[in-house]
């Protein structure tokens, strides 16, 4: 069994890597900032890394107070993992991580994971002048909602409430229309994008997103 490194410092950052500093931590709670997955979707997700590595991981998070594992209501009965009140908690820490690496350039082409894509929007998010919207997303078969309320965006898994819009595409398609790459229009006519509800919201969608003229996106 690996046996957990400490920096054995008693600064406030030292003890946070301590508890989500290794390989694959923080990626972990990226993965379940919107919600339960079983240990198969996570493995989706990070495709990267090995069964044994994962499953070392989410112990050693699980021992941190940050991951625990639970049981979907029924019918579902399925065995998740979800993050504790403490591990939600990180999400702002990953918020300005996620706008700090933004400006590295790419260095890969491996594409984003669903969670990942989720995370990058909430990153870039700027609703300022938008009105309140709410989206439902449809990315690789999974369901997110995408809610703008008193100038906030807030984005969750699955789908609720009565959508203005909804937008199903793959990762890479959603990606490319959020950010500017690409008009809504061009994806839909060539079939990657479909769009069912306010036409004129889904065409607003894109303007969500403040993408900096950066290599990191």
């Amino acid at each position: 069994m690996t046996t957990a490194r400490h920096y054995d410092d008693p600064c406030g950052i030292a003890r946070a890597l301590d508890a989500a500093g290794d390989r694959w931590a923080l990626l972990i709670v990226r993965e379940l900032i919107f919600g339960p997955q079983r240990f198969s979707q996570l493995r989706a997700g990070l495709p990267g890394v090995s069964p044994n590595v994962l499953a070392q991981r989410l112990r050693e998070l699980a021992a941190a107070g940050i991951v625990r594992s639970a049981l979907l209501d029924p019918p579902a009965a399925v065995a998740v993992y979800e993050l504790t009140e403490r591990g939600l908690a990180l999400e702002p820490v990953l918020l300005e991580l996620a706008r700090w690496g933004s400006q590295q350039p790419v260095t890969t082409t491996n594409g984003l994971s669903v969670s990942a894509l989720m995370f990058a929007l909430r990153t870039v998010a700027d609703p300022a002048g938008a009105g309140d919207v709410s989206y439902a997303l449809r990315v690789a078969g999974q369901w997110f909602t995408l809610e703008v309320a008193g100038g906030s965006v807030m984005i969750r898994r699955g789908r609720t409430g009565q959508p203005a819009a909804t937008l199903a595409a793959d990762p890479a398609t959603l990606r490319s229309v959020a950010f500017g790459r690409e008009p809504v229009s061009a994806a839909e006519q060539d079939g990657r994008l479909a769009i069912t509800g306010d036409r004129a919201a889904a065409e607003r969608f894109p303007r969500l997103f403040a993408v900096p003229a950066t290599p990191g996106r």
